[in-house]
C-alpha cells in the first residue's frame, strides 16, 4: 500500500456494497458457538483471510482447537514511532432458532433495507465494515498513521478460550506496540428522546463473574423428613443472591456518563452530595437511563439450577449457575457478600472469570472517536458508558491494551439495537452500514 497525498471524507462506492455483502454472506456461513467447544468458526476465518490476502497483507490462521480459527494481519502505518492500533471483531455467533425469526437466521437476507441473520448486530456487521475498509484502502493506496492490526477472533461468545485468550497468551508478538484497541459495542445511535440520538462509547466493561453453586446434603426417600436436604439449602441461597441489592459503586466512566446525559436533560447533578440518589437521578433521564442503570452496582443473576433425578429420592447434592458481574474496584465487596449470601451450607467457585475495565474518557483517542461520529452526525450527541456485560477487550487487556466499544451506525428512530443482541429477528440497516464504512475510514485513518 502506498501512502495517500491526503486524506479523503468518503470512501468509494465498492466499499459500501462490499459491507454488505460481506455482512450477508458472514452471515450464511454458519458460525454458531453452543458453548463447551461446539463451533467451527474456519469457514467464517478463511472468508475473511482470502479477502484480506488479496489487498497484498499476509493474514495467519491461528488455533489452539481444530477448527476454532483465529485471523491476525498487520496493516503497516506511515509513523514508525506511533503506537499500533488494534481493531478486532469475534466471527462466532449465539445459537438462534429458525422458527422464532421471520426469515432463516442464517439466510443473511436483504430484505427492506436492512441485512437480516444472526450477526448482524453482533457482530459480523463490524467484521464486514472493517474488511471492506481495508480493501478500499488497497484500492485507493491508502495507508494510516498508526500500524494497525486487525484480529478476527473465535470462541467470544463463550469462554474466548479458543479466541482472544489464546491469542494474547500465545501470540502476544503479533500484537507489538498496540496499545489501544477498539472493537463492538459501541458508537451505534440511541434515540435518547426527540432530536436526542446518543451515541455511547465503550469505555469501560464490567467484569465478568460466573458461578457454580454445590449444596451437599443427605440422599434419602421422598416421603421422609429430611433436614439436610440439598436442594433445600440450594434454593435458600439462590434466592438470597437474586434479591440481594447491591450497593451503588460510581465509577469514573459511569460518572462521566451520569453528568453528560444528565446535562443534556437540563440537570446538573452533584455526585458526590450528601444524600445523592442515583436511581432518582436514573428516572429523570428517560430511555437513557437504559445505558447506565446496569453498570451502578454489581449484579448476580441466577440462571441455571440442577438436582435430583426421581420425584421420590431426595438427591445428596444440588448445584446452581449465577451470572455475575463487577464494575471496576468490585471484586472484593462481590466476594465477601458471595459468601455470606451462600451461607454454611453451600459452596461457590468461579467457574469463569474476567476482570472489568475502564478506559479513559478524556483521552486523545476518545477525543478522536468522538469527532469521528461528529463529523457524519453533526447532530449526534457523544457520550462515554460502562458496557455491563463484557467482550474480547477483557482478554487483549492482558497486553496493555486499552479497550474502547466503537462499532458506528447511524440507526433509525424506533430501531432497538440492544434488544436485537443475541434477540430474535436480528438485522442491520444498509444504511447504518455504510454510515459505519465512512466513519471507520476517518477515524483508523486519523488515529
Amino acid at each position: 500500500m502506498a501512502e495517500a497525498t491526503a486524506p479523503q471524507d468518503s470512501v468509494d462506492a465498492l466499499a459500501l456494497d462490499e459491507s454488505v455483502t460481506f455482512t450477508s454472506e458472514l452471515i450464511r456461513i454458519d458460525t454458531t458457538n453452543r458453548g463447551g467447544g461446539d463451533c467451527r468458526e474456519r469457514p467464517a476465518a478463511e472468508y475473511v483471510a482470502e479477502r484480506l490476502a488479496a489487498t497484498g497483507l499476509e493474514p495467519a490462521l491461528l488455533e489452539r482447537t481444530p477448527g476454532r480459527t483465529n485471523v491476525v494481519a498487520r496493516i503497516p502505518g506511515t509513523d514508525p514511532a506511533a503506537p499500533a492500533l488494534l481493531v478486532h471483531g469475534h466471527l462466532d455467533v449465539v445459537p438462534a432458532e429458525a422458527a422464532d425469526w421471520t426469515v432463516h437466521p442464517f439466510s443473511g437476507e436483504i430484505r427492506d433495507g436492512e441485512v437480516w441473520g444472526r450477526g448482524a448486530i453482533d457482530m459480523k456487521n463490524m467484521d464486514a465494515m472493517v474488511l471492506a475498509v481495508v480493501r478500499f484502502w488497497a484500492r485507493a493506496g491508502i495507508r494510516p498513521r498508526r500500524d494497525i492490526v486487525i484480529a478476527y477472533t473465535a470462541d467470544e461468545e463463550a469462554s474466548a478460550a479458543d479466541g482472544a485468550g489464546f491469542l494474547a497468551d500465545q501470540h502476544a508478538a503479533l500484537f507489538e506496540g498496540c496499545t489501544e484497541g477498539i472493537s463492538e459495542s459501541g458508537a451505534f445511535t440511541f434515540h435518547a428522546g426527540p432530536n436526542m440520538p446518543l451515541y455511547p462509547i465503550g469505555a469501560g466493561e464490567r467484569g465478568t463473574g460466573w458461578l457454580k453453586l454445590t449444596a451437599h446434603g443427605k440422599a434419602g426417600h421422598g416421603s421422609k423428613v429430611n433436614r439436610a436436604n440439598a436442594v433445600t439449602a440450594l434454593a435458600a441461597a439462590v434466592t438470597r443472591i437474586g434479591e440481594h441489592e447491591w450497593p451503588v459503586r460510581l465509577t469514573p466512566t459511569v460518572r462521566a456518563a451520569l453528568i453528560e446525559i444528565a446535562a443534556l436533560h437540563g440537570i446538573y447533578p452533584d455526585l458526590d452530595a450528601p444524600g445523592f440518589d442515583v436511581d432518582e437521578l436514573l428516572g429523570k433521564m428517560g430511555p437513557a437511563a437504559a445505558l447506565v442503570a446496569p453498570t451502578v452496582r454489581n449484579s448476580s443473576n441466577p440462571t441455571m439450577l440442577d438436582a435430583g433425578y426421581k420425584v421420590n429420592v431426595i438427591p445428596g447434592h444440588a448445584t446452581a449457575h449465577i451470572d455475575g458481574r463487577t464494575v471496576p474496584g468490585g471484586d472484593e465487596e462481590f466476594r465477601a457478600t458471595l459468601d455470606r449470601l451462600t451461607g454454611p451450607s453451600v459452596d461457590w467457585e468461579f467457574a469463569h472469570r474476567e476482570v472489568a475495565l475502564q478506559a479513559p474518557v478524556d483521552s486523545p483517542t476518545y477525543g478522536k472517536l468522538r469527532a469521528a461520529i461528529e463529523r457524519f452526525d453533526p447532530d449526534g450527541h457523544v457520550v462515554p458508558y460502562c458496557m455491563s456485560g463484557g467482550t474480547d477487550a477483557k482478554q487483549f487487556s492482558r497486553l496493555g491494551i486499552t479497550g474502547y466499544g466503537f462499532s458506528p451506525l447511524k440507526l433509525p428512530v424506533g430501531f432497538d439495537y440492544q434488544a436485537l443482541f443475541h434477540g430474535v429477528d436480528e438485522r442491520v440497516p444498509v444504511d447504518a452500514l455504510h454510515f459505519g464504512v465512512r466513519v471507520l475510514d476517518h477515524y483508523l485513518r486519523t488515529a
